[in-house]
């Protein structure tokens, strides 16, 4: 399938794997990237620019296919190392950054001089025509299904999609909701050039994550994610645990004068215990509404290859029937 995506990335399959915290290691980009796709690599999970340097060495033994790496520009008084993530990603001979977060602007310069494509994620079409405006090459449109920092819009991508569709000259991909053959048919038709998928690719084989989060997305409904840290315009999305509904009880207790601290327990430094150790009430941890739609734990490239097997079925069969009737 040709798409401005796969044009622009340079791969076989308009399906990307966006950027997880402890989740986006080199095994599973290079398993995405050899199926075709576009691996990403989650540049902070790796503590320091040398351990990322390391991820991208490793990754290019698994893969000579064309991989990308995340970066989220957090609003922090102590950032990362920001110029020295920047630099393992150039000198590692990477091509694509994903970044999320705050605006890119500045770091966009060095990273276009390097020939690195830059796509860029966004919660609404405002913030999709700044990227645009700014210079990034593409940008991930992420509805209010998806896991993670949806926005605080609730805008869903049956309508922000093709709003994007509308206002947009630079490539997109839907996120948020997607999973198999018909979200990628779904999203081609609203707009898209192709799409981002997070939730659904934690459970592959090859997701180097603890077996319990795997079957706790195949186990969860549409009805078990939650939003989390709405009063402090910093809205999660997560899967449903003990830690969650802790957390939403303080929300409702304390109200207007919720804190951040009074939730670091359930939200600060939880990631390695559930995703490594499998702990799975040690705190929240972002899942989209899209685990209703999930079901098994094949491998990626079975995972890829069943969603574009379906797609070509669905474009090809279901839809041009019915333009014969």
């Amino acid at each position: 399938m040709k798409t401005r995506i796969t044009e622009l990335f340079g791969i076989e399959h308009p399906i990307i794997q966006g950027g997880m915290h402890f989740v986006g290691f080199a095994e599973l980009a290079a398993a995405v990237s050899n199926a075709g796709g576009l691996g990403i690599i989650t540049g902070l999970t790796q503590k320091t620019p040398e351990l990322l340097a390391n991820e991208i060495r490793r990754c290019r033994e698994m893969t000579d296919k064309p991989f990308g790496v995340n970066l989220t520009f957090l609003p922090v008084v102590k950032a990362p190392d920001y110029p020295g993530y920047i630099r393992a990603i150039v000198e590692g001979g990477v091509k694509i950054v994903e970044t999320a977060g705050n605006n890119p602007q500045k770091w966009l310069p060095g990273l276009h001089e390097a020939g690195v494509k830059v796509i860029h994620k966004c919660t609404s079409v405002r913030h999709s025509l700044k990227a645009e405006a700014i210079g990034c090459d593409a940008v991930s449109v992420d509805g209010f299904e998806c896991g993670g920092h949806p926005g605080e819009d609730d805008i869903p991508n049956f309508i922000l999609l093709p709003r994007a569709a509308e206002a947009l000259k630079i490539p997109f991909v839907a996120s948020g909701g997607m999973a198999d053959g018909r979200s990628l048919v779904a999203a081609l038709a609203l707009g898209a050039d192709g799409m981002n998928m997070g939730t659904r690719f934690i459970a592959t084989k090859e997701a180097p994550v603890h077996e319990k989060v795997k079957q706790a997305i195949v186990a969860a409904s549409e009805l078990d994610t939650r939003l989390v840290m709405r009063p402090l315009r910093n809205t999660e999305r997560v899967l449903t645990n003990a830690a969650v509904e802790r957390l939403l009880e303080k929300e409702r207790t304390l109200g207007a004068d919720l804190k951040f601290e009074d939730i670091m327990a359930e939200v600060a430094g939880v990631y390695p215990r559930i995703m490594m150790d499998g702990d799975m009430e040690a705190g929240a941890w972002s899942c989209g509404m899209v685990a209703g739609l999930i079901h098994d734990v094949p491998t990626v490239q079975q995972l890829i290859d069943r969603i574009m097997a379906e797609a070509d079925g669905l474009i090809r069969q279901r839809l041009a029937g019915f333009l014969t009737a």
